[in-house]
């Protein structure tokens, strides 16, 4: 089939290879020339596992072309993805801007039927805006309005697995029009998706509305889950409890799984935050409030400065003369991605109380170096306090303490005795609980968790109201009858 993807960012580009590997002949459009350029000639723009052997295996093989020619990219697609960027606007709300702009151009340049295809993640009622829009170009061209129809098919792909994600898809959500226009553009999705549906049905076929919805309402899901653990997991440190004990007590209820249920130091990236916030736009310019989403928002935030805690209740606010080494810097393993990032709320909060940080990160280094000078700009002259180092063992060379904000891979087996030595202070803050406390104890390490106050508190019971504790000669039963 011939496929048009509007827009070469993380949704665009992905979507694009994967269907040039499926054999689709995919025109992939956007109007940066410099990443058109770059993808030409062999670059890719993202970090993403996989994905630069299927760009380049499929641009070889002539099914995957990059273009900034927007007639072009119209006439070849059949359907037509719209796949851009609808960044957080001022108030919350999705800005609309690219995926209206996109919606436009197909209009003004298309000549036969086409579908038009909501990629992006969108608020509900974008289809109906897309379709007006549309209509509007045509009619300005005297052509008839029912030549098209628009659909919603939401991304569900997870950076560093979007590949896997995308070919090998738990669901695939299509929303479709109830006209002659929409059962057409139906039959065409149906046909372009028939290859992850040969062992059996992944497709679920609904309203336009019901499909933009759901796309929010998944992300929320789980961004509440790790608002949920990463509270009780505060809660764990405060009443001497391991949350990761708590995790696997809990994860084994089938009803619950097991699945984003890690406390660490919150979410991040393009889509919770982003998906957050337009969902509760969205409920609010509907007369509703959504008071838990609300709540997952605050406490993903204050959860960022978890660790700052930890560091300042142990060695003071004022951290003047002090180096830490920080592994990690994205806001997930195997991505570059620094958007909402942990690392950024954590490192301004270092260097503005006056501590040096040795920073590492496997992949994000540029893109690190690019936003956090973003951040600092209104205090640039605590740039100097910051170093990107090498390896992670660079950065462990005159430090006090290491802080581990990204849990990838390589920081999982690291030589302890070697860190025991390198450390000053031999202290870890471990913001995504990789390591066993109880070993690394038995190194003489200390080591700082969330949610882990069980191993080494001073005092698991300080918690308990002295007052409410039962005498000897008064019945136990008493106390939880009550």
């Amino acid at each position: 089939m011939k496929v048009t993807v509007i827009g070469t960012g993380y949704v665009g580009l992905v979507t694009g290879a994967c269907l040039a590997e499926l054999g689709n002949e995919v025109f992939c459009l956007d109007v940066d020339a410099e990443k058109i350029n770059l993808l030409n000639h062999g670059g890719i723009p993202i970090y993403e596992p996989g994905l630069k052997e299927i760009v380049d295996r499929n641009r070889a093989y002539g099914r995957l072309t990059f273009s900034t020619d927007v007639a072009a990219s119209v006439a070849h697609g059949d359907i037509q993805f719209i796949a851009v960027g609808t960044p957080p606007d001022e108030d919350g709300s999705a800005d609309m801007q690219y995926v209206l702009a996109a919606a436009r151009a197909i209009g003004r340049c298309m000549t036969t039927f086409k579908v038009i295809v909501d990629k992006s993640t969108v608020p509900v009622g974008t289809a109906d805006r897309v379709t007006q829009v549309i209509a509007e170009e045509l009619a300005i061209r005297g052509l008839p309005a029912e030549n098209f129809s628009v659909v919603s098919n939401p991304e569900f792909l997870k950076e560093g697995a979007a590949v896997e994600d995308f070919m090998r898809p738990d669901r695939i959500v299509i929303g479709t029009q109830t006209n002659a226009a929409g059962l057409a553009a139906k039959e065409l999705m149906r046909k372009l998706y028939s290859p992850f549906n040969r062992h059996h049905e992944r497709t679920y076929y609904m309203d336009v509305r019901s499909a933009e919805l759901t796309k929010y309402a998944a992300n929320a899901m789980l961004a509440t889950r790790i608002s949920f653990m990463n509270e009780i997991a505060n809660l764990a440190d405060q009443v001497g409890a391991d949350i990761e004990s708590v995790r696997l007590g809990i994860g084994s209820d089938s009803r619950i799984g097991y699945g984003f249920l890690y406390a660490g130091t919150g979410y991040g990236g393009s889509c919770f935050p982003k998906d957050v916030s337009a969902l509760n736009k969205i409920a609010q310019q509907c007369g509703q409030d959504l008071k838990l989403l609300s709540a997952v928002e605050a406490v993903n935030e204050q959860q960022k400065h978890i660790l700052i805690k930890k560091i300042t209740s142990k060695l003071g606010k004022d951290l003047t003369g002090k180096t830490f080494a920080l592994w990690g810097l994205a806001f997930k393993p195997n991505t570059d991605d620094m958007r909402e990032a942990p690392s950024r709320v954590i490192i301004r909060n270092l260097l503005m109380r006056g501590a040096c940080v040795q920073a590492f990160d496997p992949v994000a280094q540029l893109e690190a170096q690019r936003v956090l000078y973003q951040d600092m700009a209104d205090i640039p002259e605590l740039l100097d306090q910051l170093d990107f180092v090498a390896d992670p063992q660079d950065a462990l060379r005159g430090s006090d303490a290491l802080i581990i904000v990204t849990e990838w891979k390589q920081f999982r087996s690291p030589d302890f005795h070697l860190m025991k030595q390198q450390l000053k202070l031999g202290m870890i803050f471990d913001g995504r609980n990789l390591y066993d406390p109880l070993h690394l104890q038995e190194l003489g390490l200390e080591y700082y968790g969330v949610g882990r106050a069980s191993h080494g508190a001073a005092d698991p019971f300080a918690f308990v109201d002295q007052n409410h504790l039962p005498t000897s000669r008064e019945p136990l039963y008493t106390h939880f009858t009550a």
